[in-house]
């Protein structure tokens, strides 16, 4: 078993040279405890799950991409900006770096999928969406088109709340991954990332019906949240792959 780095609200190193940047913005935090057995078969040859306290999570995260950009280029306005909804799981690789390992990433932009399908392998999916803001409540919805299971579906409402002050040990477990482990033609890859520590808020569940996690290889009832949380955003830099090293 690895030993996992220490959680760290701060990114642990730095970015200098760019390889993607972009911003998250408008961010609804949703994550159900599971026992680590039940993810450890979704996540690809050399990672384990990540852990805290025996209990992994599996998080439901909605959001705006906001200008994804390569190198130091300008972000691209329209087509690098869209909804996003993704399912994620919790990951820790041979050298202890912990990270999260994508089961689905809904965007509303074909091309962009298309890119990130082909050349980095992750698990994007063309879908139909909307994010909503009245007051202090947003709404998230999105339907899938391509290439499946068409008509995966969320639709999440939260309430946003007080300003979080002092972030438990969990709410940054939950949030603070400087990094995401994927599979690409049977290697994994680490790739780094860096943003602010994340300005997070309590967020009340006015409605989550989903079938997402399901389509991810989650199926049957998660229960209650164990954790609900929304961000007004950060902006990001990734780093290049690092292809993972072999466990000893």
């Amino acid at each position: 078993m690895p030993i996992p780095q220490p959680i760290a609200a701060d990114p642990p190193g730095v970015v200098p040279r760019p390889w993607l940047t972009q911003s998250w913005l408008d961010l609804a935090f949703i994550h159900w405890a599971v026992e680590p057995r039940r993810v450890a078969p979704l996540l690809p040859k050399g990672l384990v799950p990540d852990t805290l306290h025996g209990t992994t999570y599996v998080g439901l995260i909605a959001f705006w991409m906001h200008r994804v950009g390569w190198f130091r280029l300008p972000g691209v306005p329209y087509l690098g900006t869209f909804p996003e909804t993704n399912v994620r799981l919790y990951s820790v690789d041979a050298q202890g770096r912990r990270g999260v390992v994508f089961r689905s990433l809904d965007a509303s932009r074909l091309l962009p999928v298309a890119i990130a399908r082909a050349g980095l392998g992750l698990p994007y999916q063309w879908s139909r969406m909307a994010i909503r803001a009245r007051g202090d409540v947003i709404s998230y919805a999105s339907s899938r088109r391509w290439p499946g299971p068409r008509g995966a579906y969320s639709r999440i409402a939260v309430r946003i709340g007080e300003r979080v002050e002092e972030p438990s040990e969990l709410e940054h477990f939950l949030t603070a991954r400087w990094g995401m482990h994927n599979a690409q033609l049977g290697r994994v890859a680490f790739l780094p990332n860096v943003h602010p520590r994340w300005p997070l808020h309590r967020a009340s569940l006015l409605r989550c019906e989903e079938n997402l996690v399901a389509a991810g290889g989650l199926p049957g009832p998660l229960g209650e949240p164990a954790s609900v949380l929304y961000s007004p955003g950060v902006a990001v830099r990734f780093g290049r792959p690092e292809p993972l090293a072999e466990a000893p």
